[in-house]
């Protein structure tokens, strides 16, 4: 019992120590981690399950080793913001894999791509042909960049010489039934118009309505709790 109530108590104490060093080491999604980033972070968390499930070992040891991995990430992360170089060496730089017509196969390779990647990646992307793009690139984070040709990009408002008012965020006004006050008072709204308005589409109370958005253009969208259990799978069918 005093072994299990030990794990209970060291599987805490790695789940908080794992949080403050994410916290500290910042804010990134797998597609966005350089390759030091990703090993650093799975040998963070290997020693984070060593700690909660071991009791041979104190719990200072990994702990110690956990908090060191951490302090690397961290300092590697800022010498890498700082140093144009450092940071080339370890989070790489962009590859050029089709230029003005001119697929490049010995980037291809570096990049451990096929043609046939190559063209499914474009397709994923909107881009059933090659010739209507200019550049294609793959960024350090894996991803592919593409850059379509004048003459085969979507027309913008800028070339219509328009000139569209800017949207904004739309502010969150009630969510999971509650009212968020502070976000309703930043809207430039009070509890009277939001209360005529929801009435105007059939809602009663706050309780009824999942979420609701005002946007700079003071339109209210609402969306109810769902009702039934009709899936939309039900209708592709």
């Amino acid at each position: 019992m005093q072994e299990i109530i030990y794990i209970i108590v060291l599987s805490f104490g790695s789940i908080i120590t794992l949080f403050v060093l994410t916290k500290l080491m910042g804010y990134r999604q797998m597609s966005e981690m350089s390759m030091f980033d990703y090993i650093n972070g799975i040998t963070i968390g290997s020693i984070a399950a060593e700690m909660a499930t071991s009791l041979e070992q104190s719990f200072w040891q990994p702990f110690t080793a956990m908090v060191v991995y951490g302090i690397c990430g961290i300092l590697l992360s800022h010498a890498t913001s700082k140093s144009i170089m450092l940071r080339r060496l370890i989070t790489g730089k962009p590859i050029a894999l089709y230029s003005h017509g001119q697929i490049f196969e010995k980037n291809l390779r570096k990049a451990r791509l096929d043609l046939s990647e190559l063209l499914t990646l474009a397709r994923l992307s909107g881009y059933f042909d090659l010739s209507a793009l200019e550049v294609i690139m793959m960024e350090p984070s894996g991803k592919l960049s593409f850059l379509p040709k004048s003459s085969s990009r979507p027309v913008t408002p800028g070339d219509l010489a328009l000139a569209p008012e800017q949207t904004l965020l739309s502010a969150v006004l009630i969510m999971d039934g509650k009212l968020l006050p502070h976000n309703l008072k930043h809207s430039g709204k009070d509890e009277i118009w939001l209360t005529r308005r929801i009435h105007n589409q059939g809602f009663h109370d706050y309780k009824d309505i999942l979420l609701a958005l005002c946007d700079n253009q003071g339109k209210l969208t609402i969306y109810g709790y769902q009702k039934t259990d009709r899936q939309d799978a039900d209708i592709l069918i």
